[in-house]
């Protein structure tokens, strides 16, 4: 799969599995068993991988400027040295 593509893939389900996530921690909460209140940052560190994911497999920019890695067009010629 084209990086790009994932990068694009990832930013797709990021919104529904955070909705599925906030689903799931009020059911653990109305369940009883954990109150939300201690399972909030299940959804910060589920939104951080995410962005550690969308990161990951983002392509690089592209390359600008004079040291882009190819040498300049008319190098420099002749003149004194200071």
């Amino acid at each position: 799969m084209n990086p790009v593509n994932a990068a694009s893939l990832i930013q797709a389900v990021r919104g529904p599995i955070l909705l599925i996530t906030v689903g799931v921690l009020v059911a653990i909460s109305q369940a009883g068993y954990y109150s939300f209140g201690h399972t909030w940052p299940v959804l910060l560190i589920i939104f951080g991988l995410f962005k550690l994911l969308e990161k990951a497999l983002a392509s690089p920019p592209p390359l600008s400027g004079p040291y882009a890695g190819q040498p300049p067009a008319n190098p420099p010629t002749g003149g004194t040295a200071i």
